[in-house]
């Protein structure tokens, strides 16, 4: 029976065997082990798929294998410079800073105070200076308003002067004689205080008005007393003439007694002062 024979295919290369110099339809590196075919291997590109995804696809390749990475390094993080007092001590810059900006601040306040007190002192100044010449000013205003005298009678004749001697009086006269009509007005001499009123036996109704320098003026023979207590100004009146007490007729009898003392000539007192009766 005839035999059919296949004839052998040619033996393989023995295991191990190199075939780089003898390059098959692979190439060379068709017999490489992986590992090294794949070292520079380039991914295959889909058709149609964009060349950028392509670059990605590398430069990930890249980073993958240890030659290049495409994400970018952190940047460091900024931290704001420490304040604080150890911060301060450490850095010989800052504190001297710290110093010179606390110094400034003293020197400030010092001045911001220095010109408050200082302020304060003026308008104190000014205060006590204008209540000062207010003070000057209504002195002023009184003494010129006790100072400003007038006569007691205006309508009058002078029927008696201080010193005489006359059967009439027990003593010499006493004080000045102003003859008018019973019921004329009789004004203060000056500005004072109403301290005594009323009837005085031989001078009839007196009244007496005390002046802020002591002196009493004694208005006697008063017909009626008008103002009979409190302060009066000079020219106002306080009474009428009358003919009451030892008298021989209507008149005003006007003594001066300096601090309540002794009478003193009312005509001189009077001319001291700028009136002439």
């Amino acid at each position: 029976m005839a035999s059919t024979h296949t004839p052998a295919h040619p033996a393989g290369p023995a295991a191990g065997t190199q075939l780089l110099d003898h390059p098959g339809p692979d190439g060379p590196d068709a017999f490489a082990p992986e590992a090294e075919a794949n070292r520079h291997r380039m991914p295959r590109q889909t058709r149609g798929a964009s060349p950028l995804l392509g670059v990605t696809a590398v430069a990930a390749t890249l980073g993958a294998t240890g030659f290049a990475s495409a994400t970018p390094a952190a940047a460091p993080a900024v931290e704001a410079p420490d304040e604080s007092p150890v911060a301060l001590a450490a850095d010989p810059g800052l504190a001297l800073a710290a110093r010179i900006q606390q110094q400034a601040d003293s020197q400030r306040t010092a001045a911001e105070e220095g010109a408050r007190l200082q302020a304060a002192q003026e308008a104190g100044a000014k205060a006590a200076a204008k209540e000062a010449e207010a003070k000057r000013a209504a002195e002023e205003a009184e003494r010129a308003k006790t100072a400003a005298l007038t006569l007691p009678v205006k309508d009058y004749s002078l029927s008696a002067h201080y010193g005489q001697s006359a059967r009439y009086w027990a003593h010499l006269h006493t004080g000045l004689d102003f003859a008018a009509d019973t019921g004329t007005a009789v004004f203060a001499v000056g500005q004072g205080t109403i301290t005594s009123a009323g009837w005085s036996g031989s001078y009839g109704y007196r009244i007496v008005e005390t002046l802020p320098d002591g002196t009493e003026i004694w208005y006697c023979h008063l017909s009626s007393i008008i103002k009979g207590s409190g302060t009066v100004t000079s020219g106002q009146q306080i009474g009428k003439v009358g003919a009451t007490g030892n008298v021989t007729g209507p008149h005003l009898h006007l003594e001066v007694r300096p601090g309540g003392g002794a009478p003193v000539d009312p005509e001189t007192w009077l001319q001291q002062r700028g009136l002439t009766p």
